[in-house]
C-alpha cells in the first residue's frame, strides 16, 4: 500500500509516470526503505495508465463492500435494554455504578501495561 500511496503522491505532484527512483525518494523521505520487487510490481501495473481511471474502476468495486450496518442493531438493543429495566430487577444504585466505573478504569490501565501510545 505504501508503494501505491507514494506513486499517487508523485502523480499528484505532476509526474505522470513516476520511476522507481521517484518512489524510493518519496518513501525515503519518511524513513521507509523500498523493496525493489514490490516497487517494480506497482510500477509495471500502473505504468501508462490514467490514474483517475484506475481509481474510478476501484471505486465501483468498493461499492459492493459491506459498510458495517450490522453494528448499529446490537448497540440499539443494548441502549433500549438499559433505558427500561426488566420487571423484578432492582435498579442500580449510584454506589454500584461508581464501583463499576472504578473497576473498568483499573482494567484499562492493566491492558496497556504502562506503555503509552507515543512512548
Amino acid at each position: 500500500m505504501r508503494y501505491v500511496a507514494a506513486y499517487l503522491l508523485a502523480v499528484l505532484g505532476g509526474n505522470t509516470s513516476p520511476s522507481s527512483k521517484d518512489i524510493k525518494d518519496i518513501l525515503g523521505s519518511v524513513g521507509i526503505e523500498a523493496e525493489d520487487e514490490r516497487l517494480n510490481k506497482v510500477i509495471s501495473e500502473l505504468n501508462g495508465k490514467d490514474i483517475n481511471e484506475v481509481m474510478n474502476s476501484g471505486l465501483s468495486k468498493l461499492a459492493s463492500v459491506p459498510a458495517g450496518g450490522a453494528v448499529a442493531a446490537p448497540a440499539a438493543a443494548v441502549a433500549a435494554a438499559g433505558a427500561a429495566p426488566a420487571v423484578g430487577v432492582s435498579p442500580t444504585t449510584k454506589s454500584e455504578e461508581k464501583k463499576e466505573e472504578k473497576k473498568e478504569e483499573s482494567e484499562e490501565s492493566d491492558e496497556d501495561m504502562g506503555f503509552g501510545l507515543f512512548d
